[in-house]
């Protein structure tokens, strides 16, 4: 309750900041001209931009968000956690798409940081500026992640005539990142003014943001082992010293509240599946097929079905219905679908979503398809009710936006321990993460009210499932195991779409994700284009040549289910 009472709080500041601003930042022309609570306002407005970077927004109340859907939609759609559009790779994800990841992360978080951090020093305000520099190491990394090389030394200095700021190389930025982190660090221990007056991640918690830094510096560590030879014993260093996310009680995630204006408070995926109209989102066929043909215990938390069945000719429910589900009336699924014993169209018990690259136009299904449930976005739990979701059901979008899980760390250990050759340890780390993040969907189940629990898994079910995946990881050869790994990192990183597309990318795991539709669809973004307003207004940015260029830390080519 107390986080929720700060978020809308803090939502109400950073509508009172922002009416005092102009949408061309004056600020940052007068940073000191900023009173006391105005620094906190802008402070409160970075964590929540920050937040939009990574999760989007929805309502178009914030004015950098806009109705983007951040890049955790991104790499969700991309590693077929949601539904990614088109069958064709470098016609989808274009430059205009770019346009408000790039604007909420240049003229929002990141020169809000430029505009506070002189302030925030003057003032000794250490913890402010730990924090901000922690942020400025995720949203840069993360926009390398995306876009490859990206504008950083002589972005964000207008104020100094420079309007066409270079492409800094991603190692360099990478380089500095690491270097934010050390000044955050020094931050949470260095004398300090005050605390700021609303901390929506952890209270004001800094050992626990120390946590998050290390977890950070794990992630990034990860994320360069292709390139890093020292990134192994760096990482192995950070695990040995215990100094990271460990527990779920420790996890770095944003909570959400239920406010539907005034301000919109609500996780922007239940805004999207949870509206007057119905779901205007779909979720990838090949995601809610693993779930239910392994019986995993989280299905019933993530996915929330509105009908019991999906119109086929193969499978028993609904009837073909082309003003439904214009596929269900194709009787010859693409041959590289059934060479690959792939599901095409439809899948069985209403999980009804949508191949990878479909085009299909948005038929009145509103009501019908499936829809994200209580976990993480906010929705409800799945008990068959079978019906609608609608503005208050479910946590009614109380639910969290994952930055920094133990769940992760877990995965990415085991992903370094495959990587040295440990696939004993790797298997051991792999079961420690999967039911790290079970216990965690779990424990959403609370949040949906009007839930009949009684459909909920029983420890045996939890048991069963675990035991089903040690098994195939253990009967498999090494490829095999990354496959197994590959998969369960996937179904674990609803909400970590930065993460499962960063991993899909540098492990070229899991082989066994359905392919596009189309069979022949082009190379697989490797990276995204650069925003359209970036390369028109800017003369130092050329666009790419096409969406298969890689960024940096991957060197392993272009993952093999295209």
């Amino acid at each position: 309750m107390k986080r929720i009472i700060y978020l809308i709080v803090g939502f109400a500041l950073i509508i009172q900041t922002q009416s005092c601003e102009s949408t061309e930042l004056d600020i940052t022309e007068n940073p000191n001209a900023l009173s006391a609570p105005n620094v906190d306002g802008l402070f409160i407005t970075i964590q929540e931009n920050f937040v939009r970077h990574i999760a989007g927004g929805g309502t178009g109340e914030d004015f950098f968000a806009g109705a983007g859907g951040g890049l955790d939609q991104d790499g969700m759609d991309l590693t077929r956690i949601g539904n990614f559009f088109g069958q064709l790779y470098n016609n989808q994800l274009l430059a205009a798409a770019q346009d408000e990841e790039w604007d909420n992360a240049y003229r929002g978080v990141l020169q809000q940081i430029e505009a506070l951090i002189p302030l925030a020093e003057e003032e000794g305000l250490s913890r402010h500026v730990a924090i901000c520099r922690f942020i400025q190491a995720y949203v840069y990394t993360s926009m390398v992640d995306f876009f490859g090389d990206i504008p950083f030394n002589d972005a964000l200095q207008a104020s100094e005539g420079i309007f066409a700021p270079t492409l800094t190389p991603g190692a360099d930025v990478y380089a500095a990142a690491f270097g934010f982190l050390d000044q955050a660090d020094a931050n949470f221990t260095n004398a300090t003014t005050r605390d700021p007056f609303i901390d929506l991640f952890y209270d004001n918690d800094f050992d626990r943001w120390q946590l998050a830094t290390n977890t950070l510096r794990l992630k990034l560590l990860a994320q360069t082992r292709l390139v890093d030879a020292s990134a192994e014993g760096q990482f192995n260093a950070i695990i040995n010293s215990g100094n990271y996310i460990q527990d779920t009680a420790d996890d770095m995630q944003f909570q959400w509240g239920t406010g539907t204006a005034n301000p919109e408070t609500r996780n922007p995926r239940y805004v999207d599946g949870y509206s007057v109209t119905g779901a205007n989102d779909y979720i990838a066929n090949w995601y809610m097929e693993r779930m239910m043909l392994s019986n995993d215990p989280r299905i019933r938390y993530i996915i929330y079905r509105q009908t019991n069945g999906v119109p086929s000719a193969d499978l028993p429910g609904l009837p073909p219905d082309a003003g439904q589900l214009g596929c269900s009336v194709i009787t010859n699924p693409p041959p590289h679908y059934l060479a690959g014993g792939f599901t095409f169209c439809a899948l069985d018990n209403g999980y009804w979503g949508r191949d990878h690259g479909s085009e299909e136009g948005i038929p009145a299904d509103n009501f019908l398809r499936s829809t994200w449930g209580v976990y993480p976005f906010g929705g409800r739990f799945d008990d068959s009710r079978f019906t609608g979701g609608g503005l208050t059901t479910g946590a009614q979008g109380a639910g969290i936006t994952p930055i920094l899980t133990a769940g992760l760390v877990q995965f990415l250990q085991a992903e370094m321990a495959m990587a040295a050759g440990n696939e004993t340890g790797a298997g051991m780390l792999l079961q420690q993460a999967i039911a790290t993040h079970i216990d965690k969907v779990m424990n959403s189940g609370i949040e949906d009210p009007d839930a009949d629990m009684s459909l909920a898994p029983t420890a045996d079910n939890v048991s069963d499932f675990l035991a089903a995946v040690d098994m195939d990881f253990q009967n498999a050869n090494t490829m095999g195991r990354w496959n197994v790994l590959g998969e369960q990192f996937i179904l674990a990183s609803v909400g970590l779409g930065i993460d499962s597309y960063n991993f899909y990318r540098r492990s070229n795991f899991p082989t066994t994700l359905q392919p596009n539709i189309n069979q022949n669809p082009g190379t697989f973004m490797n990276s995204l284009f650069y925003p359209a307003n970036s390369v028109n207004t800017n003369s130092n940015i050329s666009q790419k040549s096409n969406n298969g260029e890689f960024v940096f830390w991957d060197t392993n080519g272009t993952p093999p289910a295209n």
